[in-house]
């Protein structure tokens, strides 16, 4: 049963037609949080590129894309807005690119991390500024990669086990600024390595005062997400397509 305010993330693969992929989870979400049939809901993009789920009586829901590689992910919540991204990991100069676009202590912190994992760190980063964007309907415009994000920065590296088993690994955001308290939920995609999430609840100013939800997952499957929503939430839950 949907939450009263949560934050539903579905992951899905595609062989190669993405826009169908994230159709095809757009009404899923439409038909669950709006309680219509999948085949009452009209998905698409309006005229700013903004995807939208909505029926003909003109109820529409708060939702996000995002796609990388075969990948494809669709967010949305009931009651505001809401932002996700999902990058496949990969080799890049994070260092040098880090220095560049994000700010200065930020870049720092990415310097300080283990070589191996300066691709991972910087685009546990990235994927969080790209969802707080999406979700203050900015995107990375007005400065959106010098926005900053709590950082993942947990103990003994960037990432650890958790136990149990499938090989899951979390990466435990750390509130900066004026935050109050550390606030993190964790969620695992069940059946799956690729993906665990944790969540944390920041007021920091950067995000124009309004309190925003920023959730880094990373696994060993190759993937890198992060979700966001304007105001507090109950929850993340993933949901495998």
């Amino acid at each position: 049963m949907p939450g009263r305010d949560t934050v539903y993330v579905w992951f899905g693969r595609t062989t190669g037609d993405r826009p169908e992929a994230a159709r095809r989870l757009l009404r899923h979400a439409g038909g669950m949080l709006l309680g219509r049939a999948e085949a009452e809901i009209r998905v698409g993009r309006d005229a700013a590129g903004r995807p939208f789920a909505r029926t003909g009586d003109a109820a529409e829901l708060p939702v996000s894309v995002s796609h990388s590689g075969d990948v494809v992910v669709v967010a949305a919540r009931r009651a505001g807005p809401v932002g996700v991204d999902v990058e496949t990991r990969r080799e890049l100069p994070a260092v040098a690119l880090a220095r560049r676009w994000y700010a200065p202590e930020e870049a720092a912190w990415l310097a300080d991390r283990p070589a191996e994992r300066h691709a991972e760190a910087f685009l546990l980063l990235w994927t969080a500024k790209e969802a707080v964007g999406k979700a203050l309907g900015r995107g990375l415009r007005d400065g959106g990669l010098g926005r900053r994000m709590p950082r993942p920065d947990g103990p003994g590296g960037l990432l650890r086990p958790v136990p149990g088993p499938g090989g899951l690994w979390v990466g435990h955001p750390r509130l900066t600024g004026d935050a109050a308290g550390d606030r993190v939920a964790v969620a695992a995609l069940a059946g799956s390595p690729a993906l665990v999430a944790a969540a944390a609840l920041t007021d920091d100013p950067a995000l124009a005062g309004s309190p925003a939800l920023v959730a880094a997952a990373a696994g060993p499957g190759g993937l890198v997400l992060a979700v966001a929503a304007g105001g507090p939430v109950d929850g993340v839950e993933l949901i495998a397509d």
